[in-house]
């Protein structure tokens, strides 16, 4: 808006505090266009409203990467179970095996299904068992980022089966060590089960503790970032007013200044 032509502080003053009203209601508009300060508005708080941002992401990836591990634990599990099914038939039929009352053709029956579960327990432990293309229950082991900093780790894995398998290669349902090899298998398995579930609980309580700070670090990175949406407004609608009050008293102002203009021509 112009501003007369002659020298009238009124109108000079009227035009400065109008434009500094217009500036402040932009800014106003612009932050409750965004629902965020800019760096304008608060320099130091943006910065480190944005290395929360990226503590707050990572954190949130490493979460993701602590579901995946115990996800691959679970999976692991899953087999380990199916192994300890297939050895509790073995052990029933070793035992079946051995009843004196027995025919021939029952103990070659009785073999025919032990050596088929036999070499299920092989290709279960060879490669069967997978998560995402990796071997879970041969010699699965990795290193998993567990936290957005560096060094945040926990080793994932699973102890190895190949030596109850290995121990079933050659077994006989009716040799005279079956019992103990059996035995000693479902031991070995049970080891790992309880190694692999203290291990996924262990990642539980890191992925809930990851989830809290999560929480925590995004609530306190709102608190420097958003803006408070009723103040603003409330600031927003002051500035809009003071506005329409300057151009009102500018306009007046550069009337008086015509006026004065018409009385001297």
């Amino acid at each position: 808006m112009a501003v007369g032509s002659v020298n009238n502080s009124s109108a000079f003053t009227a035009y400065a505090n109008y434009a500094s009203s217009s500036a402040k209601l932009g800014q106003s508009m612009n932050r409750l266009s965004t629902g965020q300060k800019s760096a304008m508005d608060d320099g130091a708080g943006v910065g480190i409203s944005e290395r929360m941002r990226a503590q707050a992401r990572g954190t949130s990836m490493a979460r993701q990467n602590v579901e995946n591990s115990i996800s691959a634990l679970q999976t692991a599990d899953g087999w380990m179970q199916r192994v300890n099914d297939i050895l509790s038939r073995m052990s029933e039929l070793t035992i079946e095996a051995k009843d004196g009352t027995m025919a021939t053709t029952d103990i070659t029956n009785i073999q025919a299904e032990f050596t088929a579960l036999r070499e299920e327990v092989g290709t279960i432990v060879s490669g069967r068992a997978k998560f995402n293309g990796t071997d879970l229950l041969n010699g699965f082991s990795v290193s998993t980022q567990v936290g957005a900093d560096s060094g945040q780790t926990i080793t994932v894995k699973v102890n190895t089966l190949t030596a109850v398998a290995a121990s079933l290669s050659a077994l006989s349902v009716d040799g005279t060590t079956a019992i103990s090899v059996l035995v000693s298998a479902v031991n070995i398995v049970a080891e790992a089960r309880a190694s692999a579930g203290g291990l996924q609980s262990r990642l539980d309580n890191t992925r809930a503790g990851l989830l809290t700070y999560e929480d925590n670090i995004r609530a306190a990175e709102s608190k420097i970032r958003d803006v408070d949406m009723a103040r603003e407004s409330s600031e927003m609608m002051k500035q809009n007013i003071l506005s329409q009050v300057g151009t009102s008293i500018l306009a007046q102002a550069n009337q008086q200044t015509q006026s004065v203009l018409k009385l001297v021509g």
